[in-house]
């Protein structure tokens, strides 16, 4: 599968969950979302050889 993250781009095989490939890219998964095609996925979806999955950086912020 192809990963994305800002300008990076990883090939990874597939068939293991998004938290596997977040943690597999060297990020914490409690700082990125992942999405194909459009859909956010939930950590325990397994991807597949085929896939691009695009990473987001998850933003927080709120009033002070």
């Amino acid at each position: 599968m192809k990963v994305t993250y800002r300008n990076k781009e990883w090939e990874l095989p597939g068939g293991m969950t998004v938290r596997d490939v977040i943690r597999k890219v060297g990020l914490q998964p409690e700082l990125v979302l992942a999405v194909r095609q459009g859909q956010l996925l939930t950590e325990d979806v397994i991807v597949q050889e085929d896939d691009h999955i695009k990473l987001v950086a998850v933003i927080s912020g709120g009033l002070v």
